[in-house]
């Protein structure tokens, strides 16, 4: 007996079904593709839709399938009731599959699941060494998104003297970055020697993860007139991309008093461009944000709070072991530092899923 889908999925499928056929047709109005933007988000979204239809499609084949090799094996004379036998552990584990691979694309994330992101890494407690810890999650999720074959470039990057990160941001390009990087906006510490302490004795500091979902233009619109743009020199501890031009560029946002500051590329007019980028994801975050509050009881459904103080992981070098909080389970400490964090991802995924279904 396979495990039916949820009334209220089942219904969001079917909605489905009715959106695709309108966005196919809006994808042949001249007007949209004029418009790159307006094309980009419709085709984007049309792709999701196309899947989920597809599988619902399969879902049912499945279903009518497993339906008939069951009645088969009950009723059917021995040689075929035999070979339904034989083929049906093979149907149930296949529309089981499929059954989960489309909860989770209903129910996990939210709308802004396949959009880039911006990645934000901080020193926390700990000095030095936390600046050093925060190059390590640098390095780690550098290592992910090769896996993942998506692109990460810095966006800002302050360094510490020596060799760490006070703040990193970075841009993160690729499918579904925001829907996986959400899980880790919040607070990480790391236990391990550090390389100034001559005891051997271990040492706690910590670094916190904010990650937030690029902001397009069409998303806000933003009066130039609110901002005030410096153009100023690089800084930093030195070496060949840190020049005396004034290339760098700080951007504030006087309404909410938000300031973005890039030097990362070599041209004053690549920085305005990036410190822009940055400024629209931040506010867009700040409406989100405000939205956000205004639907609590949604979030509580949420692994985690999403909040960046709450504390997600610790990193216990002496013992080889990343516990993830949220979910209370340990992970191999050489294994995550080097970019494998699809486990603990597909693990809050399912917990996700998992919360949102028996809420429904």
């Amino acid at each position: 007996m396979i495990r039916p889908i949820h009334p209220a999925l089942s219904k969001k499928l079917v909605a489905l079904e009715t959106r695709k056929n309108e966005l196919e047709e809006q994808a042949l109005d001249p007007k949209v593709s004029s418009d790159p933007q307006r094309s980009r988000k419709l085709f984007q979204e049309l792709g999701n839709v196309r899947k989920l239809v597809a599988s619902k499609h399969r879902l049912d084949d499945l279903a009518k399938q497993t339906h008939e090799h069951e009645e088969l094996v009950a009723d059917g004379d021995e040689e075929l009731a035999a070979l339904a036998s034989e083929e049906l552990p093979a149907l149930v584990r296949e529309y089981e599959e499929t059954l989960t691979d489309v909860e989770t694309r209903l129910l996990v994330g939210d709308e802004h699941g396949e959009r880039n992101a911006i990645l934000e890494i901080r020193a926390g407690t700990g000095g030095d060494e936390a600046a050093l810890f925060a190059r390590d999650l640098a390095r780690m999720y550098e290592r992910f998104c090769e896996r993942q074959s998506w692109k990460m470039q810095a966006m800002h990057l302050q360094e510490s003297e020596h060799g760490g990160f006070k703040e990193a941001i970075f841009e993160v390009v690729g499918d579904g970055v925001f829907r996986l990087l959400r899980f880790e906006m919040g607070g990480h510490r790391v236990q391990r020697v550090p390389v100034t302490e001559s005891q051997g004795r271990v040492h706690t500091s910590a670094a916190t993860v904010a990650v937030l979902p690029e902001a397009e233009e069409v998303d806000l619109d933003i009066d130039e007139k609110d901002l005030e743009i410096q153009a100023t020199t690089s800084s930093g501890p030195g070496g060949q991309h840190v020049n005396k031009t004034q290339s760098a560029v700080r951007i504030t946002h006087v309404p909410t008093g938000l300031v973005v500051f890039c030097q990362e590329e070599r041209s004053q007019h690549k920085n305005k461009a990036r410190a822009m980028q940055l400024l629209r994801a931040r506010l867009y975050d700040l409406e989100q944000s405000k939205l956000a509050a205004e639907r609590a009881q949604t979030r509580k459904t949420q692994v985690g709070s999403g909040d960046r103080s709450q504390r997600i992981r610790t990193y216990n070098w002496p013992q080889n072991r990343v516990t993830d909080h949220r979910l209370g389970e340990n992970y191999s400490l050489e294994k995550v530092v080097e970019g494998d964090l699809m486990p603990i991802f597909d693990a809050l995924l399912r917990k996700e899923r998992d919360d949102r279904l028996a809420e429904l």
